[in-house]
């Protein structure tokens, strides 16, 4: 850990020197969009094998978080990913389905992890854990699962514009723009939009019958 990563270290640093070896950040993407999953990642960083530019992935081009995404996937101690679907965001809500994901990650990576950090939302787990405003930019293990969620999310969403090509997937990944709000309210809406967030757009009537993603 002899480079310099300034504050991106400070909580992974505190928790080492408290004698926890493997720590897990978790992050989401997609929690805002009006279609397609939510991709909730958890990745146990090898903190001896640091990579720079890893950092919010909102910040990052997308150039940047591929060049990333290998790196970090592939030298991770762990990590998984979960995709949670339209249908249980609209069944549940994404708060809970978030709170859900990051549960059941934790669950599967359980014995890859000491201590948990996690982006903004206050979760209580069976290891120790914190939750951090803005983790995604203060937080290395954060950062790094964000990336990997987000190219995670955007490659979904690449291969649902092959399948819905009217709604600009490839270019907003499902989120509300206005030319994909155009596209909603022209040709209705597809299997992989989410019911509870199209109330002010759409009619309920809309989503009768519409097949299963």
């Amino acid at each position: 850990m002899s480079m310099n990563f300034n504050d991106m270290l400070k909580y992974e640093r505190k928790y080492l020197e408290l004698g926890y070896k493997l720590i897990c950040g978790i992050d989401e993407a997609g929690r805002g969009p009006l279609a397609g999953p939510l991709s909730v990642c958890a990745l146990v960083p090898d903190l001896n094998n640091l990579f720079c530019g890893v950092n919010d992935s909102k910040q990052l081009s997308d150039k940047t978080r591929r060049e990333l995404y290998p790196l970090l996937t592939e030298s991770a101690v762990a990590y998984s990913v979960k995709l949670v679907d339209s249908g249980i965001i609209d069944k549940t809500n994404i708060l809970k389905a978030t709170k859900d994901a990051m549960h059941g990650l934790v669950a599967e990576l359980n014995a890859h992890i000491d201590f948990i950090l996690v982006d903004a939302i206050p979760l209580r787990f069976s290891l120790p854990s914190l939750s951090i405003i803005h983790g995604d930019a203060l937080s290395y293990s954060i950062a790094a699962a964000s990336i990997v969620a987000k190219v995670t999310r955007d490659n979904v969403m690449i291969e649902y514009a092959k399948r819905y090509p009217e709604y600009g997937f490839e270019k907003n990944m499902g989120y509300g723009t206005k030319y994909h709000i155009e596209m909603i309210k022209k040709y209705g809406p597809t299997p992989i939009h989410r019911k509870s967030f199209l109330s002010k757009i759409l009619p309920p009537s809309s989503f009768l019958d519409l097949p299963m993603t």
